[in-house]
């Protein structure tokens, strides 16, 4: 049986290997908000449940067990963020944190249901690819707009930074996954972008901005 706290942890630990980066407990205790002291023993809890294969100097990978139990807790939150969205008309910037509960309520059968009533999406509503029952996962090309070339054409994929501030921000500007961005310059001063949103007079974005927006 897995706690709720581990649930947390593995799926923070998922979150960062998928990143790329080294897993070590001073970056679990950045996204949990947690010391470092409580992460390396919750670590050593996991350890044992063979969850995780801890190491001082490489840091915590998933075991296989542990990346099926995480793959269900990332399922079973995109899952309920689409529904949230679609069913029962949050807003996108609400629609995170509601499933952050909910990702908690462990029945596969559950999250088998809700995936065949909301008709086996493939992505959340932040553009994020959602894992299947057997594990299998969309894969998506995707690129962060402060990388895109100017003159070209872009969609939006996906979003990095899921907060209800930025997501409100999105909204404001009129940018959804699926909107259509053309970058038509690049400010070498600050690193900011000039875009064209779907045909519309140009707007320009920050260089944070830019590293937060996924396109393809």
């Amino acid at each position: 049986m897995v706690s709720l706290s581990e649930e947390n942890y593995l799926k923070a630990i998922y979150h960062l290997a998928q990143d790329g980066e080294k897993v070590s407990p001073t970056a679990i205790a950045k996204v949990l908000d947690n010391n470092p002291a409580s992460v390396i023993d919750m670590l050593k809890k996991l350890t044992e449940k063979k969850l995780i294969n801890y190491d001082k100097i490489k840091g915590a990978k998933l075991t296989t067990s542990g990346v099926k139990a995480a793959m269900d807790i990332v399922r079973r939150h995109r899952l309920w963020e689409v529904f949230l969205l679609e069913k029962l008309d949050y807003k996108w910037g609400e629609v995170h944190n509601l499933a952050e509960q909910l990702e908690h309520v462990g029945d596969s059968e559950l999250a088998d249901r809700l995936d065949k009533f909301l008709g086996r999406p493939d992505y959340d509503p932040h553009g994020d690819p959602i894992p299947k029952a057997d594990g299998k996962i969309a894969e998506i090309s995707k690129t962060k707009l402060v990388e895109a070339e100017p003159g070209t054409k872009y969609k939006v994929v996906a979003v990095k930074d899921d907060s209800a501030e930025f997501l409100s921000y999105l909204q404001k500007l009129g940018i959804g996954i699926g909107t259509k961005l053309k970058v038509i310059e690049k400010i070498p001063f600050d690193g900011s972008l000039v875009v064209q949103i779907e045909k519309q007079k140009n707007t320009t974005i920050s260089n944070k901005f830019a590293e937060n927006v996924l396109v393809g």
